[in-house]
């Protein structure tokens, strides 16, 4: 997973980023189009109270580990700031062109479809900062 580049940066580069540039871009709530290794996303951070709230709209390609390489930064940045837990919503539900490999990694690892207020019906899990791997690439 280390190889897996965000926008080109190691989460090592993006864990050392300025706290105002971390706040200002990638914690805005705001959508935000990125690259993660082959895939694009759309998604978007968040931090409420103490969880660190990862939603995520498009997945598209990847494979390489896209997805675990997103979750072990998020689990270090909730470590390194002190918070409790990792919320993830991903819109994988009702897909035009369902991505059947994302459903069941996401199912694999405990995600369940929920209807959050505000947000829709998602692929949701929360879980402790603690926890051993909520995505991983096995």
């Amino acid at each position: 997973m280390s190889n897996i580049l965000l926008e080109g940066y190691t989460t090592d580069e993006i864990l050392n980023l300025p706290a105002e540039l971390m706040q200002s871009i990638i914690l805005s709530d705001e959508a935000l189009v990125f690259k993660a290794g082959s895939a694009n996303m759309l998604g978007r951070f968040c931090v409420s109270g103490d969880t660190l709230i990862m939603e995520l709209a498009h997945v598209d390609g990847g494979g390489e580990g896209a997805l675990p390489a997103l979750a072990s930064l998020a689990k270090r940045y909730a470590q390194r700031e002190g918070l409790q837990f990792l919320e993830w919503r991903v819109h994988a539900v009702h897909c035009a062109k369902p991505n059947l490999k994302l459903r069941r990694v996401l199912e694999r690892h405990g995600f369940v479809v929920r209807d959050l207020p505000d947000v829709g019906e998602c692929f949701w899990l929360n879980s402790a900062v603690n926890t051993p791997g909520v995505i991983s690439s096995t």
